[in-house]
């Protein structure tokens, strides 16, 4: 069986080091690893419209954003398929008979769908089209037959859900569809980073966010003002770590190296973590480390967007030949769903052949 990639964002912004730490790192180093056949990433505009349908101007403009991001970060257009999910209609068609296969009730059971229901004040006024995102979403994995879905710890229940809709489409229609895994960052402390301001969840709408092209002083302000112990009020006091967004960053990003280059006097985060737990270690001085292991990821992610930026029509044309390319690859799998469910009518003479057949011997 081939291995192949599936994932994706919403250009709803610009992406963020929550998206990076949580799923992006994760697929270039997948990627460069050599040990997939196809890689398909994507813009999930459809999939952002969904809340966004009276604002499509903020979908389609943060379109080349994100993409931006993803060529800064390393995505590599002739190792990786990137496209533009609403390029490929098929994507609808496989939602729809899904649909048939999911009940109601499972949807609202979906904890990512109900949590983003209450971020959302959605309630009853939910769009059909947002609650049944887990079914589009078991479509796009499916129209390419990924087997790893590279994701962050939120999305685990949508992957178990296509995983369901997988086993359910092959159980009624026979061996088809292919069931994905997930893959999870190993480091834990990337699994869901919080945002600056100690919120269980870095968002776009809470602001509280460091933006992949962001510059240096913007990031260096960010840190400053990052929530750490509130009870650690002076040097002398002894702080806690966990829950202390500084420390959980560091867990994060930080390496022994880093201690070398930019903090010496410590050899790895367990000495600086043990220092500040039993005082005369200030926030400041952790905030400045921190700072520099940002920087240093940062910086070269920035210098690439930048350059990037300056080719505006090479990144059209990269979302424009990743997107013929998915096409074709779901509209086989399409037209592998439509022959196991028998829809196929004009594709296949034994409909024809059947029918005449049953009528003649009458």
């Amino acid at each position: 069986m081939k291995q192949i990639i599936l994932t994706g964002d919403r250009p709803t912004g610009r992406l963020h080091i929550g998206h990076y730490v949580g799923s992006l790192r994760r697929r270039v180093e997948l990627q460069n690893s050599g040990k997939f056949d196809e890689i398909f990433i994507f813009l999930a505009d459809s999939q952002a419209l969904t809340d966004n349908a009276e604002n499509p101007e903020k979908v389609r403009q943060n379109v080349i954003e994100v993409a931006l991001d993803y060529l800064a970060c390393g995505i590599d257009p002739s190792k990786s398929h990137i496209f533009i999910q609403s390029q490929i209609p098929e994507l609808y068609e496989l939602t729809c008979y899904y649909m048939d296969l999911v009940t109601v009730s499972r949807l609202q059971r979906n904890p990512t769908v109900k949590s983003e229901i209450q971020m959302r004040n959605f309630e009853a006024s939910i769009p059909v089209g947002f609650f049944t995102y887990p079914i589009s979403q078991a479509a796009d994995i499916t129209a390419f037959k990924a087997t790893v879905v590279p994701v962050g710890e939120d999305q685990r229940p949508m992957l178990e859900q296509c995983s369901e809709i997988v086993r359910k489409f092959n159980s009624v229609y026979g061996e088809t569809l292919v069931e994905p895994q997930i893959s999870l960052p190993e480091n834990e402390a990337c699994l869901r980073l919080p945002g600056t301001d100690g919120k269980a969840k870095m968002s776009k709408s809470l602001g509280n966010c460091i933006y992949l092209a962001d510059s240096a002083e913007e990031v260096w302000n960010k840190v400053r003002g990052m929530y750490t112990d509130p009870g650690h009020l002076k040097v002398s006091d002894p702080g806690k770590v966990e829950g202390n967004t500084v420390f959980t960053y560091l867990d994060a990003f930080c390496t022994d190296e880093h201690f070398v280059e930019y903090l010496p006097e410590y050899a790895n985060l367990d000495e600086l973590k043990a220092h500040y737990k039993r005082g005369g270690l200030g926030d400041v001085k952790v905030k400045k480390f921190l700072n520099n292991v940002m920087q240093e990821e940062l910086s070269p992610i920035r210098a690439r967007r930048k350059e990037y930026e300056q080719r505006i029509g090479d990144v059209y044309d990269i979302l424009k030949a990743g997107s013929e390319v998915a096409k074709e690859a779901a509209a086989k799998t399409l037209s592998e769903v439509k022959h196991a469910m028998k829809i196929d009518y004009f594709d296949t003479p034994e409909f024809l052949e059947e029918q005449v057949k049953k009528y003649l011997d009458r």
